[in-house]
């Protein structure tokens, strides 16, 4: 029997199943009951590949589900698929047509399958996640005192960060306690605290979205938070390094921590300052000083152990 590629569209209330190369499809329902349904039926068959879109959290359900049943499901970038889909020339946009992209998808592509990830390293990572959301809001109302004139709404504002700032603390000591109740993340946390310029905050964040610390190498690496230097060449052109795509919400949150690291941390000091003395930009510097943090941390956690300064 020739394996089969599976293709799921995830909507907040159902799911619309494809199967290829069978042709057919179902649709179910996006909660326990249509779950198990969906687990049964495919249980039955040779799967090869069963791929999900990440979708914000609507398909974490299915894909836990699956993946705790020994499914080989895996879940994808909605980029990739787009790009597949005008690659190939299948623009027409249905829940039932893109079920059977993703199936397809899921034939031609083959993307590896991928452990999922603990329980405790998802829980942090929405920690993390509604963090930077109270943060983005606490400076949006923070920005709107300036131009505030009536007391009442200076009152407002006031009280609008106060809550906030509860808020943010309250989430933040959430995350230092899933954090302190995973040995592995806690670990990992005190690894990356120990390099001077990396404080709690960049820990949990480390820990929450770049969960692959320790197991890559230095492109892997680099590549991930897009502080990789991209050519740009054709031809005879010779164009600028650039760094860009990967994780980007992992570069800002690096950024702040690289200032404070070219102060105090006398590696990274060392090399910002001979950076600057062979020509360098001084952002040209600060962003290789961010790789080699990333590269540093990386390290550190393959090796399991802490920082010690090269230069004292």
């Amino acid at each position: 029997m020739s394996q089969t590629f599976v293709g799921i569209d995830v909507a907040k209330h159902h799911l619309d199943v494809h199967l290829w190369p069978q042709g057919r499809g179902l649709r179910v329902d996006n909660d326990d009951a249509g779950i198990a349904q969906l687990q049964a039926k495919l249980a039955t068959l040779p799967l090869e590949r069963i791929v999900v879109e990440s979708t914000g959290g609507y398909e974490n359900l299915l894909v836990a589900e699956l993946h705790a049943a020994g499914l080989p499901v895996v879940r994808v970038n909605p980029r990739q698929v787009r790009d597949f889909a005008r690659a190939t020339g299948r623009l027409a946009k249905t829940d039932r047509i893109d079920a059977q992209l993703l199936a397809r998808f899921a034939q031609d592509i083959r993307p590896p399958r991928r452990a999922e990830l603990d329980p405790s390293l998802r829980q942090i990572q929405e920690l993390v996640t509604r963090r930077r959301q109270l943060v983005a809001l606490r400076q949006a109302e923070l920005n709107r005192t300036e131009h505030a004139t009536q007391r009442l709404i200076c009152r407002s504002i006031q009280c609008l960060l106060k809550a906030l700032d509860a808020q943010i603390q309250l989430v933040e000591h959430a995350i230092a306690t899933c954090i302190n109740n995973s040995p592995i993340c806690q670990r990992r946390a005190a690894i990356i605290q120990s390099v001077p310029g990396l404080g709690e905050c960049t820990a949990a964040v480390l820990v929450a979205q770049l969960p692959e610390l320790g197991a890559l190498n230095r492109r892997q690496a680099a590549a991930l938070v897009g502080v990789a230097p991209l050519n740009r060449d054709s031809g005879m052109l010779r164009g600028k390094r650039t760094t860009g795509g990967g994780r980007a919400r992992l570069r800002k949150a690096l950024y702040m921590p690289t200032l404070v690291a070219i102060r105090y941390n006398p590696d990274i000091k060392a090399f910002y300052q001979r950076l600057l003395a062979n020509g360098k930009a001084k952002m040209t510097a600060l962003v290789a000083c961010m790789r080699k943090l990333v590269l540093l941390v990386n390290v550190l956690v393959r090796e399991n152990r802490t920082w010690s300064p090269k230069h004292a």
